[in-house]
């Protein structure tokens, strides 16, 4: 295990579907833990802060901390603070992130829905303003029963109007107990296309998600390496960031997704439950 000094891990598909661990997951975490690997489990998940996915995790059995978690919204909230300081961002996502988004002014939703009418009614082009009540930025988590017709209409006048578009992931799908969800990517290429923006994307795939894991471990991407099920936005995007790619065959993988990817995985495996015995063959 030597030229592999740190391994990223994403958590849905990869250590549990639905919050219940894949066979032999637990087990497997224990041995990188056993070794002494420095690791990081990095997600897109957004229905959840750092502290509530520790404790469920531990509470299925996993060695970790809430230390040991990046998440998009984490990682999103740094993104405005360095880049929209002071914004009014009206956030719409599906679960209850605001402990993370420490930092970041939210304009509450039926405020900022009253201050876009009275925009569109006086026909303004402006960017809001701290004084009308809309938003500078309008932040898209992950999709679910808050992706509204009308959520999705608001977000689209205020990108319209001026404001910043930021997403925390374009992932198109996840893996749920009853089968694939439909995810934030699948509306937020609808909503660029309509307003004719490109969002800024603050969770993997993005290179600064990466990198930002790779020095909470004091690691460097050349000898860390990236477990996740979604071969483009875990695997390929991590490969093109220097890290080494290991593709599960588990969560939302799909054969037909692997073969029609842009590129080719450095490692494929079963389930991450195979990852210590890759590991040592790396080492060797």
């Amino acid at each position: 295990m030597e030229r592999i000094g740190a391994v990223l891990i994403d958590i849905d598909g990869v250590l549990t579907v639905s919050w219940k661990p894949l066979p032999g997951t637990v087990a497997a975490m224990e041995r990188l833990r056993e070794a002494g690997i420095p690791l990081a489990l990095v997600t897109n998940t957004t229905s959840r802060t750092r502290a509530s996915i520790a404790g469920k995790l531990v509470g299925e059995g996993f060695p970790v901390s809430a230390d040991d978690i990046l998440t998009a919204p984490a990682v999103t909230a740094a993104h405005l603070r360095e880049h929209h300081p002071g914004a009014r961002c009206l956030l719409i996502n599906t679960g209850d992130v605001r402990a993370d988004l420490t930092g970041v002014t939210l304009v509450d939703e039926e405020e900022s829905g009253s201050a876009q009418s009275g925009s569109a009614q006086s026909g303004s082009a402006q960017s809001g303003s701290a004084d009308d009540g809309a938003p500078d930025v309008v932040v898209l988590g992950g999709a679910g029963d808050a992706f509204t017709y009308a959520a999705l209409n608001r977000a689209f006048r205020h990108v319209q109007r001026g404001a910043r578009l930021v997403a925390m992931h374009r992932n198109m799908y996840w893996r749920t107990a009853a089968g694939l969800d439909l995810d934030t990517g699948a509306f937020l290429l609808g909503l660029e296309r309509a307003a004719r923006v490109e969002a800024e994307i603050t969770g993997k795939p993005a290179g600064s998600f990466f990198a930002t894991a790779l020095a909470h471990l004091g690691a460097t991407a050349p000898h860390a390496l990236m477990v996740g099920d979604d071969i483009e936005s875990d695997v390929l995007a991590a490969q093109y960031a220097g890290l080494t790619g290991v593709l599960v065959r588990t969560g939302k993988y799909l054969p037909e997704t692997h073969r029609a990817a842009d590129g080719t995985p450095d490692h494929v495996i079963d389930s991450f439950a195979d990852l210590p015995a890759l590991l040592e063959r790396l080492g060797a």
